[in-house]
């Protein structure tokens, strides 16, 4: 099998002769899906360093004013990290006559990534997000499995639903733009919608399912009930170009979506910040110390890092 059809397959721009051509093969003989995965893995690995090349390319001025190596080197880490992830966790499933491989991605703190899936789909992964995804949707229903935060872009396809599977709701789309933010490890739940239609169903109570309607987010209760409510601010979901948003959200709440994002404990100690409240952006890119060093300039604090224990301590 020729690698341009595979990476055609691979990109969802084959035509049907060419998907049927490649699903042929696949079932000619075993040893071409151990082909087929090694050219999967090294499509996407191509795909996560091209985007993070691209990344580079924007700050490249901004990195050679620190003349840090460290900089690069952490960067490079961060990019094997997700290549690995993306290998490290092959899975089999029936799909139809046909065995479907699946593949998992992970991203790590502090980074985000933007992958195409098979049929098209733009898909936008924050940090701390794991998603797995078929290689190819072969079957009634494209469906993804995602824990944490993703912003999907979906291809339109009136005879295949597009399903997104979290640990507390499923949403069930044809063709639409919209936000999920679902870390297993933390009871919050959201759905934003920007364009088409969601229909979100929570899995903690029985027949409890809604249709979002654009510019509006839906959220799950503690009682597992959904709540619907409009989107005041779209600022929130600029992560996927860099941005952390706040606006008039407490200095504590600030802690806590920058301790999360970079995957870094911090303990507030000094009781005085707790009054103050803000409205701004930082860049993911300038790094934690840059946002904290913007906030000293509004209130007194000081801030000291326990390296060996990865605290920071607001003091």
């Amino acid at each position: 099998m020729e690698r341009n059809l595979l990476y055609k397959f691979f990109e969802g721009k084959a035509s049907f002769e060419e998907e049927e051509a490649v699903r042929r093969w696949l079932e000619s003989a075993p040893e071409n899906w151990h082909l087929f995965l090694r050219e999967r893995k090294l499509f996407d690995s191509i795909s996560l360093l091209g985007d993070e090349k691209a990344m580079c390319s924007q700050k490249s001025k901004i990195l050679r004013s620190l003349k840090s190596w460290k900089v690069e080197m952490w960067k490079v880490a961060a990019v094997v990290a997700l290549v690995l992830a993306l290998g490290s966790a092959y899975q089999f499933v029936k799909g139809g006559k046909n065995v479907v491989p699946m593949q998992s991605i992970y991203v790590p703190a502090g980074q985000r990534v933007n992958i195409t899936l098979s049929d098209g789909t733009n898909v936008w992964l924050n940090a701390r997000t794991r998603m797995l995804y078929p290689a190819v949707f072969d079957g009634p229903v494209r469906q993804v499995t995602i824990d944490g935060e993703a912003y999907f872009d979906v291809k339109k396809d009136e005879k295949k639903p597009f399903v997104v599977e979290t640990n507390k709701c499923n949403m069930e789309v044809l063709g639409t733009k919209f936000n999920v933010d679902s870390y297993s490890e933390k009871e919050d739940f959201e759905v934003a919608l920007m364009e088409g239609s969601v229909k979100v169903v929570s899995r903690r109570k029985a027949n409890e399912a809604l249709v979002l309607k654009p510019d509006n987010k839906v959220s799950l209760q503690m009682d597992g009930t959904l709540k619907i409510a409009p989107v005041d601010d779209y600022d929130l979901y600029r992560w996927k170009e860099g941005l952390i948003c706040f606006k008039n959200k407490s200095f504590l709440s600030i802690m806590k979506e920058l301790e999360e994002y970079f995957g870094t404990q911090i303990k507030v100690e000094n009781k005085n910040v707790l009054e103050h409240s803000f409205t701004g952006k930082f860049r993911q890119s300038d790094g934690l110390d840059y946002a904290l060093r913007v906030l000293q300039k509004d209130i007194a604090f000081v801030y000291e890092r326990d390296d060996e224990h990865q605290i920071i301590y607001i003091r």
